[in-house]
């Protein structure tokens, strides 16, 4: 294990955020994620309709791009600190950035909300987006990664070890790409369900309370981790109590398994949810550290 690998522990996550939720920055495009209902939604109400909140860089060369997966338990969107502050940031390293405002088990669907596999299809479909429109957007195809937060990290790793299928004879341009992120970035990720150490709430909302065992292990990242998976940065604290740092651990370690190329940090101080950890010692490192793991990958160039 790395020497910087700082120790480990676990806090609570609220599925449900009540809070004022930020606009988005004033150059930001906001557009729907599927070009008329989405497939699995009954309805185009608010929750029904997934979307992309595109935040692009402009620039001489193509740019990296990045799909940002907010957390919230799958019954929410932790849109500012998890979201809008991300564009912002990868917007400083040069790298364009979409948001994805992905269906889950909250509003929509007349009141149900959406579980599996509808999230991972709408993750999968930012980075096919991206992908496909990267001459548009003046974005580099093979630079196209993804970041996600506590359950959003589970939808993160989720993408990054189940691809959609390609149809290159598709009339839909989106569906003709690949939907593998180049990287990926997991900040105190769901990642294990069933566990002593699973968030509930999370495999609660995505697969229900008495789900097949199948379904569990499928959605059980660490064991579908393969030599497909992409390159990975994971960070977490050890005093997460709510979605504890053996997540991080095991998909860390099923990376080293299969020869995929990763790097964790886990500090000792901090509560769940820290996004930027601007104020926490230990923890606020996490950001450079990161966006020297990018430099390094050569998705930041500038």
């Amino acid at each position: 294990m790395r020497a910087d690998l700082h120790v480990m522990a676990c806090v609570i996550l609220a599925v449900t955020f009540v809070q004022a939720t930020p606009a988005a920055s004033p150059s930001a495009v906001t557009m729907p994620l599927w070009p008329s209902v989405p497939p699995g939604s009954t309805a185009s109400d608010e929750g029904d309709v997934p979307e992309l909140i595109l935040t692009r860089v402009e620039s001489d060369s193509p740019t990296a791009a990045i799909v940002i997966l907010p957390g919230g338990g799958y019954g929410g969107h932790a849109m500012d600190h998890e979201g809008y502050q991300f564009a912002e940031w990868f917007h400083s390293l040069g790298v364009t950035s979409a948001i994805c405002t992905y269906r889950l088990r909250g509003k929509g669907n007349q009141g149900k909300g959406y579980g599996h596999p509808i999230p991972m299809q709408d993750a999968q479909r930012a980075i096919q987006t991206l992908r496909a429109r990267a001459a548009e957007w003046n974005i580099d195809p093979d630079r196209i990664g993804a970041i996600g937060f506590s359950a959003g990290g589970h939808l993160c790793s989720t993408i990054s070890t189940h691809f959609a299928d390609v149809d290159s004879s598709s009339e839909d341009p989106v569906a003709a790409v690949s939907s593998r992120p180049d990287f990926s970035i997991l900040c105190y990720p769901v990642i294990a369900f069933d566990k002593p150490y699973t968030h509930k709430g999370s495999q609660r909302n995505l697969i229900g309370e008495n789900p097949d065992r199948k379904l569990v292990e499928l959605l059980s990242n660490e064991r579908q981790v393969s030599e497909h998976t992409p390159p990975t940065f994971l960070f977490h604290t050890a005093e997460d109590k709510a979605v504890p740092p053996e997540n991080s651990v095991q998909y860390f370690l099923a990376c080293q398994k299969n020869g995929v190329p990763a790097e964790l940090h886990v500090f000792p101080k901090g509560r769940h949810g820290l996004g930027l950890a601007k104020d926490q010692a230990g923890a606020s490192q996490w950001p450079a550290l990161c966006e020297d793991w990018l430099r390094r990958l050569g998705v930041v160039t500038r």
